[in-house]
C-alpha cells in the first residue's frame, strides 16, 4: 500500500475512534490526508483542505504555541475566528515530520485510544523523510560541477528536467520529502532541487513561499546529465532574484537578460566594473541607476523619484562629476549601469 494510502487509513480511523474532524499535515503544513467531517468545522479547516496548505499567517499562529518542538498533544484554545482544537506533533526519534489535528476539546485520556495510530503515522513520516534523504545525496553526485564524480550518478532520471536553487530559511522548514514524486531534493544553503520541467515553476513559488526567501530556476536540459548545468545557472539566477527586486522573489535564468552575464562573474571583475560609479554616494547612484534604468527618460525618472526634473538634471550633473563620465555617451552610459548593477552582487 502506498505511503498516502496508509496515513488516509489513519486518518480516516482517528476520526472514527474519537467522533471529531480530523487532518494530518507535513511539517510545512501542506495537507496530506483528511477524515470526513464530524460537527461543526471552522474556516481554517476549509481553507486547509480546499487550498491543500494553510496559509502562511494562519502557520504563524499556531507555531506560536511551540507545537514544532512539543514532544506531545498541545491543545489551542478557541478564538473568535478558530475553534478550540489539539495539535498532535508526528515525532519520530526526537523528529517532528508532521502534525495531526483534531477538531473540539479533547481530553488526553481520549487520545490515548490512538496513540498507536499516532506513532504508525510519525513513522511513515520519518521513512519516506529518509528516503528522499537517501535521493538527496545522489542528486549532489548529479549536480556536482566534476564531471567524473557525476558518472558516478546512480539515478535513473527521464528530462527534460529544470534545476531550482532555494534559499533557505532559520524561520522555518520545507518537509522536502513531501514533494511530489519524480522530484529530488536536497537540504542546504542554498536547496538543490531537480524536477520535471512542466513542473519546476510550480515547485519553486511552493518552496519560496514555504521559506520566504528568493529562489532561481535553470534553463531546462533535456538530458538530465546535464543538470548540473541548469543547477548552475539555477544558483546565479537565485543571486539576481535575492539583489534585483526586479526578479524578486522567483528569478529564471532564460528571463534575466544581461544580469546573466553580471551573475556569472566573479568577485574581481565585479569590483572592477563598480570602480565606474564608486565615487557616489546611495542617493546619486539610485538616481542615475533610475535614470539609465528608464532608457535616460528624465520625465519619467523623476516620477520614478518623486522629485522635480531640475532635481534630477542638477543630481545627474554631479554624478557626472563626480565619476568623469558623460551620461549622454552610449559608452559611458553603459559603464555607468553596469557599474551600478555590479555593486548590488558584491559581497
Amino acid at each position: 500500500m502506498h505511503k498516502t494510502d496508509d496515513l488516509q487509513d489513519i486518518v480516516d480511523e482517528t476520526a472514527r475512534l474519537l467522533g471529531v474532524s480530523a487532518t494530518l499535515e507535513d511539517r510545512s503544513f501542506r495537507l496530506l490526508a483528511y477524515g470526513a467531517q464530524h460537527g461543526d468545522i471552522d474556516t481554517v479547516r476549509q481553507e486547509s483542505i480546499l487550498r491543500r496548505r494553510a496559509s502562511s499567517e494562519v502557520r504563524d499562529y499556531f507555531e506560536r504555541f511551540g507545537i514544532a518542538r512539543a514532544e506531545g498533544p498541545v491543545h489551542i484554545p478557541a478564538s473568535e475566528t478558530l475553534m478550540a482544537r489539539v495539535c498532535v506533533p508526528l515525532r519520530h526519534t526526537g523528529v517532528t515530520y508532521g502534525y495531526l489535528w483534531l477538531l473540539g476539546e479533547l481530553a488526553d485520556a481520549a487520545l490515548e485510544r490512538i496513540r498507536p495510530l499516532i506513532a504508525r503515522a510519525a513513522s511513515l513520516l520519518a521513512q519516506e523523510a529518509r528516503s528522499r534523504h537517501d535521493l538527496g545525496r545522489e542528486l549532489a553526485v548529479l549536480l556536482s560541477a566534476d564531471p567524473e564524480e557525476r558518472a558516478g550518478a546512480a539515478l535513473d532520471l527521464t528530462g527534460p528536467v529544470t534545476a531550482i536553487a532555494v534559499r533557505e530559511s532559520a524561520e522555518r522548514v520545507a518537509a522536502l520529502w513531501t514533494l511530489p514524486r519524480g522530484v529530488l531534493a536536497r537540504a542546504g544553503q542554498p536547496v538543490a532541487v531537480l524536477a520535471p520541467a512542466h513542473l519546476a515553476g510550480e515547485i519553486a513559488g511552493q518552496l519560496q513561499t514555504t521559506y520566504g526567501t528568493a529562489a532561481g530556476l535553470g534553463a531546462p536540459r533535456q538530458e538530465p546529465a546535464d543538470a548540473w548545468q541548469s543547477w548552475r545557472e539555477a544558483r546565479h539566477a537565485l543571486r539576481i532574484a535575492e539583489h534585483f527586486p526586479r526578479f524578486h522573489p522567483v528569478a529564471r535564468w532564460a528571463e534575466l537578460g544581461v544580469h546573466r552575464l553580471l551573475a556569472r562573474l566573479g568577485t574581481a571583475d565585479l569590483r572592477e566594473l563598480a570602480e565606474e560609479t564608486a565615487p557616489l554616494d546611495g542617493e546619486l547612484a539610485h538616481t542615475v541607476e533610475t535614470y539609465l534604468d528608464l532608457g535616460g527618460h528624465a520625465q519619467k525618472a523623476a516620477a520614478e523619484l518623486g522629485i522635480h526634473r531640475q532635481t534630477l538634471y542638477y543630481r545627474l550633473g554631479k554624478a557626472e562629476r563626480l565619476t568623469g563620465l558623460d551620461l549622454s555617451d552610449g559608452d559611458d552610459r553603459l559603464a555607468a549601469h553596469l557599474g551600478l548593477k555590479a555593486v548590488r552582487l558584491l559581497p
